[in-house]
């Protein structure tokens, strides 16, 4: 319901603060002046040049058709408020000059700072807010569906102030979730045209402003230099370049010949082999190129391997879990990637947040206990690994293994094809890549699914193909990569419900549908303590691993990234790692 109360009384009122966070108390007080791992004196002005890989069809990154410049979130769509990256999930005031909700969180309220402005001078009203949560509630992405269709009520209080009324949502992470909601000019929408791809620029209140695009290759940012937010605390240090462009690459090389010719500014390097030997080029000696390496706090993101579990082929776990077993991760890490790589291993490795490791405490075992079965009972005791190898190329004890774990399910070699007995179907899949690089790691799985009997089709197709494919789940397998905070919340619904499993555009590719998963998630978003919240990120992330719906490959230990010294940066790094919208151009 949408309502408009001028004045309302607030039931239950709570005198509004700076930030909220997600557990526990805001880190920097009402009167920080910066935030840590930004320089508040940092020179403004010169350009930043940064690589991507892939493309674009379209400039607004809130809905599920075409290929977006992610880039325009933040540039140049605000939300009401900021994440503050050195903790694991607080906000602080941007739009919003303060947050209010009590200790039930049954509300939240926020308070519209009053210089907030658009990038054509209007101001943000509370009817931009109300407008925005409307409009992504009925057509945004699917997860902003999901999130905002929680709200029960929404009501504008006062002149500046919208409150949303969260009765019975269950969610304490909603009131956070609301802060980063994009906030959209009601006056420069048509809604019946919003669920549209354009490269029309979009107007928002953010620091920068789409000046030039040309399609599939390059968009341009200029700083608006009335930006309205730049002497916020919030802001301080941030946004320093009077220009930033996105340089669009179809192929991996061509980006690392750009950055070393000087025509990208910075790069965040993956692959060992080009770290290793790849950047021996005099402008490093000359010192004019560094090598840095940032340390996070963050999970190691999950890159798999992901079996797409709506095709009847990868229905049976022991099927899954017999090809899994097949990856010889040591030969591929010793050939590949110079041994510099780790296996991934579950889905918030290196973190607190991951049950790789310790036994599940008595929270977690009571959250599973209604599901018996969900977890197998050496994940449960924390005994499991992914299968590991000699690195030679020749584990036949994993090849016996997973044959063995086929026969279970019904298969059997025929001569050097495996075959379903009762149908006599081969067991063969269609791996669907988009760059080389994909393709290079694929082909060597596909050896490997080789010796069993197994056949892997790889195909290699361009970035706009591969997105309409995952987008419908129109694969057999994929590789792809997830990345998690400290403060996993709602996305998880986005990752692994069984609501999301039946909806497209969401990342569910595997099409996880498990009552445990579902349950886990709720928990962790009722939590009120981190201890507890761990063990409901634990119990997940143990079904998660139960179901065998990923092979998990690798992560880099570190983040490794490469730029040209023409850019400077702080001498701090945030929890997050390294973040260029707080570089700068250095003097010549």
């Amino acid at each position: 319901m949408l309502a408009v109360a001028a004045g309302m009384a607030h039931a239950q009122a709570v005198e509004g603060r700076h930030a909220i966070a997600m557990h526990g108390e805001p880190r920097l007080p009402a009167d920080f002046t910066r935030l840590p791992y930004a320089e508040p004196d940092a020179p403004k002005g010169g350009k930043l040049v940064q690589g991507v890989l892939g493309t674009f069809d379209s400039l607004n990154p809130l809905i599920v058709k075409g290929l977006a410049v992610q880039q325009i979130r933040g540039h140049v769509i605000e939300s009401l408020m900021a994440r503050g990256y050195d903790e694991p999930f607080t906000l602080y005031g941007l739009l919003a000059q303060t947050v209010e909700t009590d200790d039930a969180r049954s509300y939240v309220t926020f308070t519209l700072n009053p210089a907030a402005r658009f990038s054509d001078g209007k101001p943000v009203t509370a009817e931009d807010v109300l407008f925005s949560w409307q409009l992504l509630r009925d057509r945004g992405r699917p997860n902003h569906r999901t999130y905002y269709a929680k709200v029960a009520r929404a009501d504008i209080v006062g002149e500046r102030s919208v409150r949303f009324d969260l009765t019975g949502s269950g969610d304490r992470e909603l009131p956070l979730i609301l802060g980063l909601m994009p906030i959209l000019p009601r006056h420069a929408i048509d809604p019946e045209k919003f669920e549209e791809t354009t490269f029309t620029p979009p107007i928002g209140s953010g620091p920068y402003r789409v000046t030039a695009v040309d399609p599939g290759h390059s968009v341009t940012f200029t700083r608006n230099p009335d930006y309205w937010g730049r002497d916020l605390p919030i802001n301080r240090g941030f946004w320093n370049f009077d220009e930033i462009r996105f340089d669009y690459y179809r192929d991996g090389n061509t980006v690392f010949e750009a950055f070393k010719k000087g025509l990208i500014d910075v790069r965040a390097e993956i692959d060992p082999h080009r770290w290793t030997t790849g950047y021996d080029i005099p402008a490093l000696r000359s010192g004019r190129l560094v090598r840095e390496t940032f340390s996070t706090g963050l999970p190691k993101p999950l890159q798999a391997f992901v079996f797409n579990t709506r095709r009847p082929i990868f229905a049976d776990i022991r099927v899954r879990e017999a090809i899994a077993m097949l990856f010889d991760a040591e030969w591929v890490n010793k050939n590949f990637f110079f041994g510099l790589f780790r296996r991934n291993a579950g889905y918030f490795d290196d973190s607190e947040l991951s049950s790789v490791g310790p036994p599940a405490d008595t929270r977690e075992r009571a959250l599973l206990a209604p599901f018996p079965g969900a977890v197998r009972e050496d994940i449960l005791e924390g005994r499991w690994r992914p299968p590991s190898s000699d690195g030679s190329g020749r584990n036949r004890e994993a090849l016996k293994a997973a044959i063995a774990l086929l026969a279970d399910a019904g298969y059997e070699l025929d001569g050097t094809v495996m075959r379903h007995r009762a149908t006599r179907e081969p067991l063969s899949f269609e791996l669907l890549v988009s760059t080389r690089d994909q393709e290079r790691l694929a082909l060597a799985f596909g050896r490997d699914l080789t010796r069993a009997g197994i056949q892997a089709r790889i195909r290699l197709v361009d970035a706009v193909q591969f997105d309409r494919r995952k987008l419908t789940y129109d694969f057999d397998m994929i590789e792809y990569r997830w990345d998690q905070s400290l403060s996993p919340g709602n996305e998880q619904h986005f990752y692994w419900s069984s609501a999301a499993a039946a909806a497209d555009g969401t990342r569910n590719y595997m099409g996880a549908r498990n009552p445990a998963i579902d349950a886990a998630i709720a928990e962790l978003l009722r939590a009120r303590g981190r201890d507890e919240f761990v063990s409901a990120v634990r119990a997940l992330d143990r079904v998660l691993i139960s179901g065998f719906y990923v092979i998990p490959l690798f992560y880099l230990p570190e983040q490794w990234v490469a730029r040209w010294t023409s850019k400077g940066r702080p001498p701090v790094t945030s929890l997050s790692g390294y973040l260029p919208e707080t570089w700068w151009k250095s003097p010549q």
